[in-house]
């Protein structure tokens, strides 16, 4: 069997991304879990490489979880503040980018509160560029590390039903996991509120329905991943009171039960606690959500090595 040959510079999508491309991210990130549960040390694929992280959103997961990655495959990893950088005086993104080119990064890993703006950097570097999130459109990394999550758990990714329930309309982690699910032969079901639900849901993924009652999202999903209600996107008033939105799409003890036996919890994080999620069910033996962060590590090693790596066979050629 021919090994399947990674070719993208980049990593902004998951809908870029076929049916081989996924095994072989995920084939790697795997091998990279399991090794840092061995011995967790540093390597030197990417020594002599350096990483910059910018961020133009908040970050705690994501942009560690980079840091370390880059960390450990040896790389030589910057991490820029908007709040203290050029941003805050008013300089372009463009310009931003360009000043750090010339610096030698080999990839930017961007966070952008505008969907695109990652695309748009692309086409105006020789880096490698990865999407850490942008806007409301897609969180690519965040897909991948909950797919080797559930696989490692389901020992596939065919076949599953996945609820994935919330604040649907300004999540980029349910656009790109809907999109990666359908692709892999997964379930999904996207509940939420009608006012937190865009008009596109079902034509997210080839498997994609649209629920707006919880218990019926749940009702026999091997996976339930529960989202938080993104206030720092939504303008204008979509529910009555988060009390009313815990009562009636909050993940409990007694909804979970409507799930298969061995079915498990996730939350890309942060977690509101009492809100979208139980307290008692974020820290019980269902959920994973430490797991996805330990996979996120892992998964972000795989995507730096692998578009630097095509990256340079580009240059090359």
């Amino acid at each position: 069997m021919v090994e399947h040959r990674w070719a993208h510079k980049h990593l902004l999508s998951i809908a870029d991304l076929s049916v081989e491309d996924l095994e072989t991210v995920l084939a790697k990130a795997d091998a990279n879990f399991d090794e840092a549960r061995k011995r967790p040390k540093k390597g030197d694929a990417l020594r002599g490489r350096t990483v910059i992280n910018v961020f133009f959103e908040s970050s705690t997961r994501t942009r560690s979880s980079f840091e370390v990655a880059g960390k450990r495959l040896g790389a030589d990893v910057v991490n820029i503040s908007v709040s203290t950088s050029s941003v805050s005086k008013g300089e372009t993104l463009l310009d931003t980018v360009k000043n750090l080119e010339v610096m030698r990064a080999d990839a930017m890993v961007i966070r952008h509160q505008a969907s695109g703006a990652p695309n748009f950097v692309a086409a105006h570097t020789r880096a490698s560029i990865l999407n850490a999130g942008d806007g409301m459109h897609e969180h690519p990394t965040q897909a991948l590390l909950d797919a080797l999550t559930i696989r490692r758990h389901f020992g596939t990714l065919s076949g599953l039903t996945v609820a994935i329930c919330g604040d649907i309309v300004h999540s980029r982690v349910a656009r790109s996991n809907a999109i990666l699910l359908g692709k892999t032969g997964s379930k999904v079901r996207l509940c939420g509120p009608k006012t937190m639900m865009p008009r596109e849901a079902q034509e997210l993924g080839a498997t994609t329905s649209v629920h707006t009652n919880l218990d019926e999202a749940v009702d026999g999903a091997d996976v339930v991943m529960m989202l938080r209600i993104q206030n720092e996107r939504v303008y204008g008033p979509v529910m009555a009171s988060t009390r009313e939105y815990s009562r009636t799409f909050g993940l409990n003890t007694r909804r979970l039960e409507g799930a298969k036996p061995g079915a498990i919890v996730m939350h890309p994080g942060p977690i509101n606690r009492g809100v979208e999620l139980d307290t008692r069910l974020a820290d019980g033996a269902r959920s994973v959500v430490l797991e996805q962060v330990e996979a996120g590590v892992a998964v972000r090693m795989a995507a730096l090595d692998l578009c630097i790596a095509a990256n340079k066979e580009i240059a090359v050629s």
